[in-house]
């Protein structure tokens, strides 16, 4: 499985250990074990911003599922699999890695433009990323709730969008990395910062863990 050695990164989740309760959105598995879809850290299957989902390089028709291949799925359903002419080795399960960086190390206040600081950060994810075959890396920005949702979702956009058009420059292929914003929607500050809005260093101090990027790698351990 992909070890990653960096103190940023923590290990989040393993395909391997994904629990019974996410099967309905889990992955199509072969007989051998081996996954036909990338699964995010939370258990889901990893989904573009149209929805698509993001397929490992393992995947096959006959690994389709319901959710992301109706037309496939229901072919495997009434298709009889022929036995293997060879017993082969499970390819690796894809493992993800997830490391969550605060907005102002990245960015300055209420800005999407990354900061001297924030770009070796990242850096130093693409030298980590370098011993591992690469499926996807998924960047999400999030925001505070200082400002209107409307503005609030563009920025965690254009953060997002900025962290991605980094990693690209630093020679990741752009078609390996997914960004989305999900505004102020899953803020991690919970009640303990009152509900003011009124935006006073008080609160802005407050709502610093709400202004963050989730830096998600999936990938295996290169051979």
């Amino acid at each position: 499985m992909m070890k990653i050695v960096s103190k940023n990164i923590l290990l989040a989740a393993t395909l391997a250990t994904i629990g019974v309760a996410a099967q309905a959105q889990t992955p199509g598995i072969d007989t051998k074990g081996t996954v036909g879809y990338v699964i995010d850290q939370r258990g889901y299957v990893a989904k573009s911003g149209a929805g698509l989902c993001w397929r490992t390089g393992y995947w096959t028709p006959a690994m389709a599922i319901a959710e992301c291949d109706p037309d496939l799925a229901k072919k495997a359903e009434t298709t009889t699999a022929a036995p293997a002419a060879s017993a082969k080795p499970a390819a690796p399960k894809p493992a993800a890695k997830k490391v969550t960086m605060a907005a102002d190390a990245l960015f300055d206040f209420n800005k999407a433009v990354l900061r001297p600081e924030g770009k070796a950060k990242l850096d130093q994810l693409t030298k980590d990323i370098k011993n591992i075959k690469l499926e996807v890396i998924i960047a999400v920005g999030h925001a505070d709730r200082i400002g209107n949702d409307k503005y609030n979702q563009k920025l965690s956009e254009r953060r997002a969008a900025s962290v991605k058009d980094y990693l690209v420059s630093k020679g990741v292929e752009a078609n390996r990395v997914y960004a989305e914003g999900k505004g102020e929607k899953q803020p991690v500050t919970g009640d303990k910062c009152g509900k003011s809005v009124a935006k006073s260093k008080k609160l802005i101090d407050c709502l610093q863990p709400d202004r963050r990027v989730e830096i998600e790698v999936i990938g295996t351990q290169a051979q």
